[in-house]
């Protein structure tokens, strides 16, 4: 038997504030969900002006990087993306078509070295993104400091 940490609620409400926030700092509109380790969605907010694409995007991008543990640019990263031509991960997102993302925007949540969810940002460049993605993950390390938890807050993550 495992005992398991557990995103809720009030977490996921604390990262979408910090994404926003950081969002308007770089003057960026975004869509930003997040799921939990089953890449369920918990929380999804979509700033005014934000693409109407930005909330199937970014759940996508939120689902991979739970169920796959990985942020979701480093399938492309050269030379051994995994998903990129000639690897064996080539064409993986045609596995659960709108489900998975192999772009940036997609950062796993993880605590205590554990994948306990993912968040997913959508409407800015790839910069802009993971600008957006890390400054949640570190509201949430800061929200948790003092409480025995670790979280990750680095851009390229993989478990």
């Amino acid at each position: 038997m495992k005992i398991a940490l557990k995103l809720e609620l009030e977490e996921a409400k604390l990262m979408i504030d910090a994404a926003k926030k950081k969002s308007e700092e770089i003057h960026v509109f975004e869509t930003i969900a997040i799921v939990d380790d089953g890449g369920n969605l918990i929380a999804l907010e979509r700033m005014n002006e934000a693409r109407i694409t930005g909330p199937e995007i970014s759940i996508a991008k939120a689902y991979t990087a739970a169920g796959h543990k990985r942020s979701t640019h480093l399938f492309n990263k050269e030379p051994n993306g995994p998903a990129l031509p000639g690897n064996e991960a080539f064409g993986i997102q045609q596995m659960l078509p709108g489900k998975f993302a192999i772009f940036v925007g997609g950062f796993p949540i993880v605590v205590n070295g554990e994948v306990i969810g993912g968040i997913g940002v959508s409407g800015g460049n790839g910069e802009q993104d993971t600008a957006v993605g890390t400054a949640a993950l570190t509201a949430l390390q800061e929200h948790l400091a003092g409480k025995g938890f670790e979280v990750i807050t680095a851009a390229d993550i993989k478990k």
